[in-house]
């Protein structure tokens, strides 16, 4: 639903005069609150790309659980720790 703000320039009206008409005229629209409204709006992502996402993340975790049980990789989380101290 778009608004246009349409504002002609009278005889004799200085372009101050015709700017501040305009913005008034903009701000009594109410353009600018809806757009700051949907400025950073993300999308919802559906259950799927949740659900994959998680099942992405836990094989990974499980993947690194291997490799510490291995030796082949340190713990990453007393990697953390070490690093705090």
């Amino acid at each position: 639903m778009a608004v246009n703000v349409e504002i002609n320039r009278n005889n004799n009206e200085t372009s101050l005069s015709v700017l501040r008409r305009f913005t008034k005229r903009v701000k009594g629209s109410g353009v600018l609150p809806r757009v700051r409204s949907i400025r950073y709006h993300t999308r919802i992502k559906s259950e799927n790309v949740n659900r994959n996402k998680k099942l992405t993340r836990l094989a990974e975790k499980a993947r690194i659980e291997e490799l510490v049980k291995l030796g082949k990789m340190i713990d990453p989380a007393l990697e953390v720790r070490k690093r705090r101290k």
